[in-house]
């Protein structure tokens, strides 16, 4: 991968890649990591693997292997066939994190069963956030509620910053995110822009409740071949 900014021509080792993404060791960090089409698509099919590359799968394995935890949607999980973590456990070991990579999945609804590939086939038990409200059947999962009706976000990120998860790895979906985004709970953005025009009908990375927008700064630029990897971070928020 090349930088083209701010250090342009720079070609980046892994370790380079591991510096230029990771989180502040001193505080609870939640960065979103995106892909979308030219023309704004989140997905081609109803997936969002139709606008993947060997560069966005890159990044988006090391936005992994950098987090303490994946938060992510049950619509999400349901789309994209989610199942338990595989980190690159040498790299998290060199890096000090804990092997175990746990995945938290938002459902207000409890929308989730334990026959999904998220709960058989993973290695560590993944953190369900849910409501009172809730009709969850019986799970092999943490259960943590956040809320009576609707998932109060920043409850479920203070429960995940109580089990010692402050690196937040948020892969959607676009409602999530967008619900995210308006409670000012995201720090940072990393965006794929894969070299396709979808066209067709699909959404885009953020949908939630109208408010403020978040204004960003953009941090740096890599190229592989013709995708752009953009990282944005919260302006004014070091």
């Amino acid at each position: 991968m090349e930088m083209l900014w701010p250090s342009p021509g720079v070609e980046m080792t892994d370790t380079e890649l591991e510096a230029l993404y990771g989180y502040p060791a001193d505080r609870t960090w939640v960065t979103a990591n995106f892909v979308s089409s030219v023309d704004g698509a989140v997905t081609v099919d109803g997936r969002s693997a139709g606008l993947g590359s060997p560069a966005d799968k890159k990044i988006y394995l090391l936005g992994r292997d950098l987090a303490d935890v994946v938060l992510v949607g049950a619509g999400t999980v349901l789309a994209e066939g989610y199942r338990g973590s595989r980190p690159d456990v040498a790299r998290r070991e060199r890096l000090g994190l804990a092997p175990e990579l746990p995945i938290a999945v938002v459902t207000a609804r409890g929308t989730v069963t334990p026959d999904l590939p998220l709960f058989t086939d993973t290695a560590v038990p993944p953190i369900v956030i849910t409501t009172a409200r809730a009709e969850l059947p019986s799970l092999p999962a943490e259960v943590v509620v956040a809320g009576e009706d609707e998932v109060d976000l920043g409850v479920a990120v203070r429960e995940l910053e109580a089990r010692g998860l402050r690196r937040i790895n948020l892969e959607g979906g676009p409602k999530l995110f967008g619900t995210m985004v308006a409670a000012g709970l995201v720090d940072e953005l990393n965006l794929t822009v894969s070299p396709v025009l979808a066209v067709g009908d699909a959404g885009r990375i953020a949908h939630g409740p109208a408010g403020a927008p978040a204004d960003l700064e953009l941090r740096s630029v890599l190229r592989a071949d013709d995708v752009l990897l953009l990282r944005y971070r919260r302006r004014n928020h070091s």
